[in-house]
């Protein structure tokens, strides 16, 4: 039978700063909600007030009239395409560089750190003119492709980190029984590595759907928009509508696919970071 440990001063302190840490990220997001069911005269009248009679007609009006359910689906899309493709080759890349010897490896890593001190900002202009040549610009599939080939240092040294800690047992068994390098990387490798693939891809998911610089710059037509283009457009359709239930409505509708990734995944993120972290 265990003892139950007696709480300290400092444990009660910690844990009332914790839970109002919580109470400050949750109450806005309440908040967007119930003034998201709400008629524009009683959002004006007052902002803290409940709503007298629930509007769901607000979600409709977001969802077609201000294209959240168009930009939607262009958005899953968008990241479903680059989390397969980027996923692939970071996987790749992280095997490469962490379980196979070759020459000219640890140049290859100096220029990856390198390219830490590099903002990503300095090759805006040319992707831009490499895109357009390619005719790519204004195409989801060339925002998919631009998104998945440019590697990301973070994810590649997480993902690094993590397949450096694997045991090389099962890996030298499977070359002995004849396994090639690719059958070690599918069949061996890929299925240890899971953990660290799955936190990376719920990384990248976030990332991805929450990007905007990228669609911002290279879609121009609004049928082809992400949902962080069409909350920015819509929020600069307020400056004549003053239509804000509506948009808190988009908001809401924005912010359902992350937080079910988030609800569905955060034991596997932590437990992923901190195993590669720990045993790296």
């Amino acid at each position: 039978m265990k003892l139950k440990e007696k709480m300290t001063f400092m444990d009660v302190v910690w844990r009332l700063v914790l839970y109002v840490w919580a109470l400050s990220i949750l109450f806005p997001l309440v908040w967007v909600f119930y003034e998201s069911l709400k008629s524009n005269p009683e959002f004006f009248k007052d902002i803290w007030s409940l709503p007298k009679k629930q509007q769901w007609s607000n979600y409709t009006t977001a969802w077609t009239e201000y294209g959240f359910g168009r930009s939607l689906l262009n958005t899953l899309y968008y990241v479903g395409g680059s989390l397969v493709v980027s996923l692939f080759f970071t996987t790749l890349n992280a095997y490469a560089l962490t379980r196979m010897e070759f020459k000219g490896r640890q140049l290859i890593w100096g220029l990856i750190m390198l390219s830490l001190f590099l903002p990503g900002i300095n090759a805006l202009v040319p992707q831009y003119v490499i895109m357009r040549e390619l005719h790519l610009t204004n195409s989801l599939t060339g925002l998919i492709l631009l998104s998945s080939l440019g590697e990301s240092v973070f994810y590649l040294m997480l993902l690094g980190g993590f397949m450096k800690s694997l045991p090389r047992d099962m890996e030298e068994s499977a070359h002995i029984d004849g396994a090639s390098i690719f059958q070690v990387f599918s069949r061996v490798i890929v299925p240890l590595s899971t953990p660290g693939i799955v936190t990376v891809a719920i990384f990248k998911f976030l990332g991805y759907y929450n990007n905007f610089m990228g669609p911002f710059i290279y879609l121009s037509d609004p049928e082809k928009y992400t949902i962080a283009v069409q909350m920015y457009q819509a929020n600069k359709m307020m400056e004549f509508t003053a239509d804000w239930v509506t948009l808190f409505a988009g908001v809401m509708i924005a912010m359902v696919p992350s937080i079910i990734v988030f609800m569905l995944f955060q034991r596997m993120i932590m437990q992923g970071a901190t195993l590669g972290a720990v045993k790296g």
